[in-house]
């Protein structure tokens, strides 16, 4: 195995890592690290980047993202849900009001991205 190549299977794995715990804690953002986890397996092993984009919970999005660089509508709703209610309750939770002010600016910064990313229709 080559230097480059080890080099994205490890980010890769990383990067799912990271995304799967993003599934759980609310201020890990998951979709970004599957996209790189997809982008590092792609130019690392096959058999990993075949697994991702057909995993039930992953392939819809990465697909959609790689053919058309949007996402279903349904799932940028729920995207805007859980990140609003996870911001909300953390900047609530939050004890330091620097901190507080940087998890709002995250979040503004967060849903203007949302809103920048085309969607697809859901399908019926």
């Amino acid at each position: 195995m080559g230097i480059t190549r080890g080099f994205f299977l490890i980010i890769g794995l990383l990067s799912l890592l990271l995304g799967m715990i993003g599934i759980v804690l609310p201020l890990l953002p998951t979709v970004p690290f599957i996209l790189l986890s997809a982008y590092c397996f792609a130019r690392s092993s096959q058999r990993l980047h075949q697994w991702l984009m057909t995993h039930p919970w992953f392939s819809d999005a990465l697909v959609n993202w790689q053919e058309n660089k949007a996402i279903r509508k349904g799932l940028k709703k729920k995207a805007y849900i859980v990140s609003l209610l996870s911001f909300s309750v953390s900047i609530f939770l939050a004890p330091i009001l620097w901190v507080k002010i940087f998890l709002f600016f995250i979040a503004i910064c967060l849903f203007y991205y949302l809103k920048s990313v085309p969607e697809i229709e859901d399908e019926a």
